[in-house]
């Protein structure tokens, strides 16, 4: 994996095109290791392709790596001290000649490490050809070629025993339905879920009813996988179908031609009612290269196929289409399958009652996933001791990799990530970085990789939009478990298990990261990621320390209320510092030396004030002061031209129903210096700088509390220029001012999501123009007319929050609100009843009611709410 040579190179680009002064006398090496950077770029991406087979070719790539990492370091070094003198130094002559000498001295020591560097790069292949280390020509195989005894592993389901069903009932009758309906046309059955989720099982389960078999004039199985010749899987379709209707093969049926082999197998089907499985299909244009030879004769054909893809599930294949997503065995059927393998030779495959505890825990680690519990079971059939399976249970990494008995489970998974594009392998591996079950959440995720510089540069698209698409392509993969929010965008993702512990394998050997547990003593492994669940001075003595990019924190517990902790020194090239929901009180002034950082999360921390050496850190793109004790932003917060993300409200949740529930700080003085900000969120605006707010045009989410003397007119006229706006929160400066909206009288395009926190003397006129709405949240609004009619017609409004909005009795739901996913009301005091008449809120799953207490009956006509999945009542009269 290359991730950091890209960066680098365009770090050496930069240096050289602006001709700074202390690159003098060494031009010539940077230009040399320019070179040698894009030679180990394309090197490493065609390993990363073609794959390093034995002990010397694994050598050879960590080798380059390695140099790649080293180079690395001494660019981010020179950056180091090309910013120095440039934040400090610039001020008077006499400190520019006082430095003078030490110039020369450090150029004279670069030049030497740059061309040792150099030395050493070009002795790598000298070496690997003297031990010779190469691929065999000839012989090459591709990474993504799927080793034979797993193919024949997957195939082998078409024989396993109804005794070893487990969980799949409900499932395999639903697939008998759809492939037995009385539609007449040609259907694609789609079964999508991650590798190893038992696709094949069910499918075959279903393939082999007897009741299927007599449906269908003739049936096919075939095998796709990664690489695949159509030829061959067109002669595989005339082998099957001509034998399930005992029909004499073709002559000469291995020298047809493409056109042959179609034209042969249209024809044969053609008067036929068939079924084929397409098993493990990877590539989406399959479809448009077989179905020629499948014809759809109105006699109810069916062409049925397991991927792990959504993207193919989901394809529009020009004729009937079912997705049908398989999930994960459930508790109590995942224990029922590893009892069978585990326990085979106990009666009625009982668990005994001093393993059950440790069982139950290795269960769990498979996540329902049958292909990891039918191997583990078989692992753990072997061992009768109580500290053999402790072991293995505290040691499922190692296992995974090294025991044979478990080379399915990785080989299997490993599929996926080899199929994954080059740049979207390490946005995986670096999810591993979280703790095991951590929920990630998409903006949080995505700021990080922009901030490693894993997102490469898409013309029209930010990198936000480019992020968020491998999120998406991760998910699709079944890469990550991917959660969306009701309007359809993800929302958050985790790792399964497994996955993440091969991730762990990958990413340690590759020095991507370092996971430390807090209870081994740290090691020099040249990680230049460090994620560890303490934060303790003993850092300052690790040897990799200063050659570290990011630092993560994730606390198990917190020792004691009182426990005070603070970021270990040493830290010099740091990009990311996140130490979300760490009792950190101070930063240190020193933090204005990390000119590499890009991303600092000091979200949940207990940090109070921010060192006025903030104001150098010129590459920080993103500062999270969430949920801080963070009451005022340092002035030279505004020299951070590169900022994209400033965030410094905070929630009292206790409060969450009043007024006074949010709070931030002062927006700073000369806001409308940082031209990259994307997100300003939640700050204090006066008169003054409220005229500022439209130079900020990049924004796509800002949260405003007004002072009194605030000119609305002024304030809505530059929100009205914001037009890349999409999340608008406006809060009024005190529960009894009015929040007069009307001078905005074209709200921004894109506007998604819409906050409103004060009294409105009336519905603003323009909601009708929300035609992007998807989210609605209105909080001590206390109208004095209904705001239904206003919004109910808004086309894509997802999920609705009215908090005191409304002094009325009655609230009627008549017609509208098509999409409407949530409805949450919350602090209505004088509410007495709902009326929700037949076709409104049709798509309405989650109804909440809070602090409702006149509300005397459940609302009238809940009984067309036909998708409720989920109702709420708190602190409402029963």
């Amino acid at each position: 994996m290359a991730f950091p040579v890209d960066d680098t190179i365009s770090k050496v680009i930069s240096i050289l095109e602006n001709e700074v002064s202390l690159v003098a006398g060494i031009s010539y090496e940077l230009h040399e290791i320019k070179h040698e950077l894009t030679s180990m770029r394309s090197f490493l991406e065609d390993a990363d392709t073609k794959g390093a087979y034995t002990e010397g070719e694994k050598v050879w790539v960590a080798n380059v790596r390695e140099v790649a990492y080293d180079v690395e370091d001494i660019i981010d070094e020179l950056m180091y001290h090309i910013s120095r003198p440039q934040q400090s130094l610039k001020f008077t002559r006499l400190l520019q000649k006082i430095i003078e000498f030490p110039n020369i001295w450090l150029r004279h020591r670069l030049a030497i490490k740059l061309r040792k560097i150099s030395t050493i790069t070009k002795s790598i292949p000298e070496r690997h050809q003297r031990y010779a280390v190469h691929h065999v020509e000839g012989v090459t195989v591709t990474l993504h070629d799927e080793p034979k005894w797993v193919r024949n592993l997957r195939e082998s389901a078409l024989f396993t025993g109804n005794e070893e069903l487990v969980g799949i009932q409900h499932d395999k009758e639903t697939l008998l339905r759809l492939l037995m309906d009385e539609e007449p046309r040609r259907a694609v059955i789609s079964v999508v879920g991650m590798g190893g989720s038992g696709k094949t099982t069910l499918v075959a389960s279903v393939y082999n009813t007897p009741i299927v078999k007599q449906h269908f004039d003739c049936y096919a199985w075939i095998s796709v996988s990664q690489t695949y010749v159509i030829e061959d899987l067109l002669r595989g379709m005339i082998q099957e179908f001509y034998q399930a209707a005992r029909e004499f093969l073709p002559k000469d049926l291995n020298t047809l031609s493409f056109r042959q082999l179609v034209e042969t197998l249209a024809n044969f089907l053609r008067p036929l009612r068939y079924v084929v499985v397409l098993d493990d299909v990877w590539n989406v244009n399959l479809w448009t290269e077989i179905k020629v030879s499948l014809p759809d004769g109105d006699f109810g054909s069916r062409v049925l196929l397991t991927t792990r893809k959504e993207n193919i599930a989901s394809s529009s294949f020009g004729v009937q289409t079912y997705v049908h997503h398989i999930q994960p065995l459930g508790k109590d059927e995942a224990w029922a399958l590893f009892c069978l393998k585990a326990f085979s030779s106990n009666p009625a495959n009982l668990c005994p009652l001093e393993l059950e505890f440790i069982a139950r825990d290795i269960v769990g680690k498979c996540q329902g996933l049958p292909l990891a519990i039918v191997a583990l079971g078989g692992l753990m059939a072997s061992k009768k001791f109580e500290t053999e399976w402790r072991t293995v249970l505290n040691s499922l990494n190692w296992e995974l990799s090294n025991n044979p008995m478990l080379e399915v489970v990785k080989s299997v998974l490993l599929l996926s990530f080899d199929d994954l594009p080059y740049r979207l392998k390490h946005c995986f591996l670096y999810c591993c970085i979280f703790p095991e079950d951590y929920l990630i959440r998409r903006n949080r995720l995505i700021r990080l990789w922009m901030a490693e510089g894993f997102i490469e540069e898409v013309r029209g698209l930010t990198p936000e939009e480019v992020g968020e698409s491998y999120l998406i392509e991760l998910g699709h993969r079944n890469m990550l478990q991917v959660v969306k929010n009701s309007s359809g965008r993800p929302k958050s993702c985790k790792m399964h298990d497994l996955m993440r512990e091969l991730a762990l394998t990958k990413s340690e050997r590759e020095k991507l990261c370092f996971i430390h547990d807090g209870r081994e003593p740290l090691r020099e492994n040249g990680a230049r990621r460090l994620s560890t669940k303490k934060c303790d001075k003993k850092f300052e003595s690790w040897p990799c320390i200063s050659r570290l990019r990011s630092f993560f924190v994730f606390l198990d517990t917190i020792d004691s209320p009182s426990s005070l902790y603070s970021l270990p020194s040493g830290f010099r090239l740091l990009r990311v510092i996140d130490v979300q929901y760490v009792p950190i009180r101070k930063l240190p002034d020193e933090v204005g030396n990390l000119f590499n950082l890009r991303n600092m999360n000091l979200e949940g921390t207990c940090i109070q004030e921010l060192p006025k050496s903030i104001g150098r850190l010129r590459n920080l793109q993103s500062l999270n002061l969430f949920q801080t004790k963070v009451k005022a932003l340092p002035r030279g917060i505004c020299n951070l031209q590169n900022l994209r993300y400033l965030i410094v409200c905070h929630y009292n949740l206790e409060l969450v129903d009043d007024f006074n529930y949010i709070n931030g700080s002062p927006a700073p003085s000369n806001v409308r210096n940082l031209k990259s900000l994307q997100v300003l969120h939640f700050v204090k605006v006066n008169d003054a700088i409220s005229r500022h707010v439209e130079k900020l045009t990049q924004l796509t989410c800002i949260g405003i509390r007004k002072e009194r003397e605030v000119d609305e007119r002024v304030l809505c006229s530059s929100i009205e220029k914001l037009n890349r706006l999409c999340h608008l929160m406006l809060m009024a400066s005190s529960e009894d001012e009015v929040l007069h909206l009307d001078a905005l009288s074209s709200p921004p395009p894109n506007l998604r999501r819409l906050n409103l926190i004060g009294k409105l003397g009336k519905v603003p006129p323009w909601f009708f123009s929300l035609q992007s709405l998807k989210a609605l949240f209105l909080s001590w609004s206390r109208l004095p007319e209904d705001p239904l009619p206003y919004i109910q017609s808004l086309p894509n409004l997802r999920r609705l929050t009215l908090v005191n909005a409304y002094v009325g009795n009655w609230l009627c739901f008549r017609t509208g609100f098509c999409h409407l996913k949530s409805l949450i009301l919350r602090n209505f005091p004088q509410l007495i009843g709902i009326v929700i008449e037949k076709g409104a809120m049709q798509s309405l799953e989650n109804l909440w009611f809070s602090k409702c207490m006149e509300l005397k009956m459940m609302p009238q006509g809940i009984e067309h709410l036909t998708n409720v999945q989920q109702i709420s009542l708190t602190s409402v009269r029963q």
